[in-house]
């Protein structure tokens, strides 16, 4: 026989609904009466189900994490600390991966039952963010925004990175920069390409048109971009990668023509993944904390369920460069 929030009340010697306040962490409960009946809980192996939770607070205390940049590695690595961070505040990570973040998903993530939902992968002309709002479910922007609804946000300042990057590349004899940009209907494109086109600037040094590609941040497009770049007659000394796996593809381009890299061509991208350290790639890049920003976005989506009045919160990382293997001399 199943056993029920009955049995727990018996044991603890409390009412019944004291048991679900006191397994919901009420404030108005005493901590020894909490401590009773979470001790007579465990002893008979009783969990409040969620179902039951939901009932009695009226939120199912699950948040969606949207991605539908499924090609992107970068999202796979920030998917364990928002779960991590959502767990340790009693909520559960709920991922959602879809094509394109239109009006039909939101339409699914309030089917599911969200307290709220992280935005990974949000585009500047996304509808997400306007039908989310319309619809009272709360959002954080995670890395991406929209310029379309404002909201809790934890963004990447590029600048820093990118200064020392480029002063870096000056100084070992760098003129002729070349760049796999990213989408330009991304906040992170836009803010990425702004940032090197103006380091660049400041040394006097332009980014022609004729060694600039765009595409989605993924490893087929630095491949083919860079094998474009590569087989220009006066092909660029370095390439700037619009993420880390941009510049992956970059290297296996490299490596299938036998460019040297960083004798032949430099390459540095964006993000600091873990691969980018490994000893086989010891690729230079611009690097933040991405992990702390992902728990920062989870913390914001919690304090905006919790306390929907809160001011916005709009979280900066700073930026670095990374240098390694992949950028040397000018050839």
């Amino acid at each position: 026989m199943a056993v029920t929030s009955r049995d727990v009340a018996r044991v603890a010697g409390v009412s019944q609904p004291t048991v679900s306040r006191a397994l919901r962490d009420d404030p108005r409960l005493s901590s020894a009466t909490k401590q009773r009946v979470r001790e007579a809980a465990q002893l008979l192996g009783y969990v409040l189900s969620d179902a039951g939770r939901a009932l009695s607070s009226g939120r199912t205390r699950r948040i969606g994490l949207l991605v539908t940049d499924l090609n992107n590695e970068f999202y796979h690595h920030i998917i364990a600390p928002v779960h991590h961070e959502l767990e340790s505040r009693g909520y559960q990570l709920l991922l959602h991966t879809e094509s394109d973040d239109n009006g039909s998903v939101v339409d699914r993530l309030l089917a599911n039952g969200m307290d709220g939902v992280v935005l990974a992968t949000t585009t500047i002309d996304s509808t997400a963010p306007l039908r989310l709002r319309d619809r009272g479910l709360p959002f954080v922007y995670l890395n991406r925004t929209s310029t379309q609804v404002d909201a809790d946000a934890t963004v990447v300042d590029p600048v820093p990175g990118f200064t020392a990057a480029v002063r870096r590349a000056v100084e070992f004899g760098h003129r002729r920069v070349g760049a796999v940009l990213g989408p330009t209907n991304t906040s992170t494109g836009q803010s990425r390409e702004l940032a090197l086109r103006s380091a660049l600037a400041d040394h006097g040094l332009p980014l022609e048109t004729r060694y600039v590609r765009r595409g989605p941040y993924d490893t087929a497009v630095g491949d083919a971009a860079v094998s474009e770049l590569l087989a220009l007659p006066e092909p660029p000394t370095l390439i700037f990668c619009g993420n880390d796996v941009v510049a992956y593809g970059a290297l296996n381009a490299a490596g299938r023509t036998g460019v040297h890299v960083p004798r032949d061509v430099s390459i540095v991208g964006f993000d600091d993944l873990p691969p980018a350290a490994w000893p086989i790639v010891q690729l230079s890049t611009i690097a933040y904390d991405f992990e702390q920003m992902a728990r920062e976005a989870a913390r914001l989506a919690v304090r905006r369920i919790e306390d929907p009045g809160a001011p916005l919160s709009h979280t900066t990382f700073t930026t670095t460069f990374v240098e390694r293997g992949t950028l040397g001399t000018a050839g």
